[in-house]
């Protein structure tokens, strides 16, 4: 959140329910905790059960006005939505309501905003953050009036901006420009690490299961490590070297959320495409979370929207430190799952003996003799596979080892 340093932001949450169960009050818990994370204090929520949205208020008219005596009552400077407003929802919302009216997207892109600290990625919010106003300048009064402080206005994509369209038009094709050259180095030093045929173990997971964690405490990379929603948002690329030798590179990605917006999977293709070309994928779930199931359903659509597939799939139960006893969560997409703690590093060697598996299956077994011209080739086997015996003899190098195909065409 940009933070006022007098005063900290108040809301009110609502939500529709539209199945009348159980789920929209778990909804709201997670709301509660991005609007944390942006900064803000939450004061009370509102949920109506009805049969469908209201297409002017998204509410219906008698909750409208109960939302505002909360507002009234309570002293809230906002309300935010768990669903995406349209741009006359949050105009008409706005009026009802006469105080700042946000929504799910407005609280991650806030917080995108904050967390981004490559030029890459601020880039890719500033990108986002202009694609979603542009359509919403007339429902964004209040929050317009109050650039500079409160959830909702972080980030570049404020200023005088978001008052003009066709500024607006020509900063969003000056961010595209710029955003294709840092894409292009993205590719280079992507096309550098498919070339070096060195395996590539992609983790991914929902916000905050402990990607980084993992990552910190297998490579010692000084990743981020906070309980908080996105605190790591660009990715992180680490060498990594199996117990068997074998040397992987272990890559972090932002988390995936439920209800991720559009603007930032199309801002963040770039970045979150990186999964696309791992050989490994290394999902980390949460597995102390109530809402662990539908976490693990909600990665595996990110995965499915972002052409993720046929992808050997490692499925990391973590923070077991945190619970009494393991709940009856299952993942059945996945290949493998484990239990594991990355804060106590419980089940790391588990861990590597899966990969070394997985890498070792998809790889061909040589028996060889390599004349001594060919030398080279040793180190290739011993940077991208796995090298089980080497002995010099008369007429060259004895090896067996697994070796991927690339380098089994360099004998």
């Amino acid at each position: 959140m940009y933070e006022n340093k007098e005063e900290i932001e108040k809301v009110i949450l609502f939500a529709v329910d539209l199945d009348n169960g159980e789920q929209v009050p778990a909804n709201l818990d997670e709301l509660e905790e991005l609007v944390a994370t942006a900064g803000a204090e939450t004061l009370g929520r509102m949920i109506q059960n009805k049969d469908s949205i209201e297409k002017a208020t998204y509410l219906g008219s008698g909750k409208v006005e109960e939302l505002r005596d909360m507002v009234e009552r309570l002293g809230a400077t906002g309300v935010v939505c768990d669903d995406e407003l349209s741009p006359i929802q949050m105009k008409n919302l706005e009026q009802e309501l006469d105080t700042k009216v946000m929504d799910r997207t407005m609280i991650i892109l806030d917080i995108f905003a904050k967390h981004a600290t490559t030029r890459e990625g601020k880039l890719q919010v500033e990108l986002a953050q202009l694609k979603y106003r542009s359509n919403r300048l007339i429902g964004m009064g209040q929050v317009m009036s109050r650039l500079g402080g409160g959830i909702g206005t972080r980030g570049p994509g404020e200023k005088k901006l978001e008052v003009d369209r066709r500024l607006i038009r020509e900063r969003i094709s000056k961010l595209s420009a710029d955003l294709k050259d840092d894409i292009a180095h993205r590719e280079v030093m992507r096309k550098q690490r498919l070339n070096s045929h060195i395996p590539i173990v992609s983790i991914v997971g929902y916000t905050n299961a402990g990607k980084s964690t993992l990552l910190n405490h297998m490579t010692q990379a000084g990743v981020l490590e906070e309980d908080k929603l996105f605190a790591t948002l660009d990715p992180t690329s680490r060498n990594y070297k199996l117990p068997n030798g074998q040397e992987i590179i272990l890559t972090d990605t932002v988390g995936f959320i439920r209800k991720l917006p559009h603007h930032l999977i199309d801002a963040f293709r770039s970045t979150l495409e990186e999964a696309k070309f791992a050989d490994i994928i290394l999902h980390v779930v949460d597995i102390s979370n109530p809402q662990a199931d539908l976490h693990i359903l909600t990665v595996y659509d990110t995965l499915r929207e972002l052409g993720v597939k046929d992808k050997p799939v490692v499925t990391l139960f973590n923070k077991i430190d945190k619970v009494d006893e393991l709940p009856a969560v299952k993942d059945f997409q996945a290949d493998h799952t484990l239990y594991i703690s990355a804060k106590q590093e419980t089940g790391f060697e588990k861990i590597t003996d899966i990969l070394a598996e997985i890498i070792n299956q998809s790889r061909i077994y040589i028996e060889q003799t390599i004349p001594y011209a060919k030398a080279g080739v040793i180190q290739q086997i011993r940077k991208s596979g796995n090298l089980l015996e080497e002995e010099y003899r008369e007429d060259g190098i004895f090896v067996r080892a697994y070796v991927d195909a690339g380098t089994k065409g360099l004998l």
